[in-house]
């Protein structure tokens, strides 16, 4: 297995550093097998890009990690409904089913289950097809809807099972009443109730638009549910499909724990989104509140601070670096899990330290916090190795840098040579804080 990995860190080092992919795969292969990630699947996705999809489960079984997988098959349903002259009737958007349409679900549901479990085995990954016994169901209104049911418990023995086989559980979204009557399930609430049931650290919905987009067509690499979802609940072009998907996303976060989190990404992005920083596609996560401190340390837990500065840099902060660095602004997450200290340097702001605690790099919550400072930060220069992980959040960043040997000089607002000139020199000037 360690040489399996040594050689699934060297494919993937094309997209990231070799350090952050082995960070990931040390954080996922600590969790307990059954709380790695629930992976909802679309029908579009089983009937258009099931290869890239097969390819990705693949790979996370090579690499030791199994996840569950649950899917839908509203295309294939279209078409089956059609062939066998069912009129499609939709109300509230869930499918009005008939026993005669009910007989179409669960063939096609089934048909589907098997494709994809054939395909994997196909690919040589171990994989499981579970079509029942799984959600437990209720009508949801028999004279409305027919027989449309909503999840009333879940029962995880059949996954728990397959996972201790490490094999992949392929889950249909069809319930059964506690009589045995099959329902037709929609296929989001089901993974939902399975996600708030198994409490898995990642939830992934996989879609052929790579991630929610914005008023512009362009994919939204990351939420912030604690500081983001408000305003973005005010923008006029988040209506329809993509608002109730967000709302149903910030209900399920807030339902489970505070490391738990949400990717919509592509089948073929999926392993980038999980061993990357700058992942593929949205994360949504519900965050923390990011904390403005002005004018010293006074109201800070400067224990916690030093610990998060040490641990995103992985080096130990200068003695006396408390005692002799006066802050102006301090950014730092409720949980001290990120921070940005600010100086002012004649009478410019300064970023003397971005820091994310190692286990929450690559949640988002660093470009959350960042965003709260800059929204209110008109201008700024700080400093980066030239080798720092996340030069390229920087460059995307800023106004202008000057590179050098040893330190790249970054700035956005300054419209002044002399500014500029300043930031240069005392950014090169500056004596180093961390060692090691």
């Amino acid at each position: 297995m360690n040489e399996l990995r040594s050689t699934i860190v060297r494919l993937l080092s094309n997209m990231a550093s070799a350090k952050e992919i082995q960070q990931y795969l040390k954080r996922f292969s600590q969790l307990d097998a059954t709380r790695f990630a629930v992976v909802k699947v679309g029908g579009a996705i089983l009937r258009e890009e099931l290869d890239a999809l097969v390819s990705s489960l693949a790979f996370l079984q090579q690499v030791g990690l199994t996840p569950i997988v649950v899917h839908g098959a509203g295309p294939q349903l279209d078409e089956e409904m059609a062939a066998a002259g069912i009129e499609k009737q939709v109300r509230d958007g869930l499918r009005v089913t008939t026993p005669e349409a009910l007989a179409v679900v669960r063939r096609v549901f089934q048909q589907e289950n098997l494709r994809l479990v054939e395909a994997l085995h196909s690919a040589g990954v171990r994989a499981t097809s579970i079509t029942s016994g799984v959600f437990e169901a209720d009508y949801l209104g028999r004279r409305r809807y027919g027989l449309v049911g909503k999840v009333t418990s879940v029962h995880t023995h059949g996954i728990e099972a397959a996972i201790r086989a490490q094999s992949i559980p392929v889950i249909a979204s069809l319930g059964e009443t506690r009589g045995g009557q099959i329902l037709n399930v929609n296929a989001d609430w089901a993974a939902n109730e399975l996600v708030k049931a198994l409490q898995p650290y990642k939830i992934i919905f996989l879609t052929s638009t790579g991630g929610l987009l914005d008023g512009e067509g362009r994919v939204i690499d990351s939420i912030n549910l604690s500081t983001d979802y408000e305003p973005l609940l005010r923008q006029p072009w988040l209506h329809s499909g993509m608002r109730v998907k967000i709302e149903q996303i910030h209900d399920l976060l807030m339902a489970l724990p505070p490391s738990s989190s949400v990717s919509i990404t592509r089948p073929d992005q999926l392993a980038k989104e999980l061993f990357t920083h700058r992942g593929s596609g949205t994360l949504v996560r519900r965050g923390e509140r990011i904390r403005r401190v002005q004018d010293g340390w006074g109201r800070l837990d400067l224990e916690r601070l030093r610990r998060l500065i040490e641990s995103g840099f992985g080096r130990r902060l200068a003695p006396g670096y408390f005692e002799t660095t006066r802050p102006w602004r301090v950014y730092v997450s409720e949980h001290y899990r990120a921070a940005l200290i600010l100086t002012l340097e004649n009478g410019i702001p300064h970023l003397d330290k971005f820091a994310v605690m190692e286990d929450a790099q690559g949640e988002g919550l660093g470009r959350a916090a960042w965003q709260v400072m800059r929204a209110q930060t008109p201008r700024l220069f700080w400093r980066s190795r030239r080798d720092n992980g996340i030069n390229d959040f920087y460059f995307a960043e800023a106004d202008g840098c000057i590179k050098g040997e040893r330190w790249n000089v970054f700035w956005y607002g300054l419209e002044r040579f002399e500014d500029v000139r300043f930031a240069v020199e005392h950014c090169r000037a500056r004596p180093a804080t961390l060692k090691g």
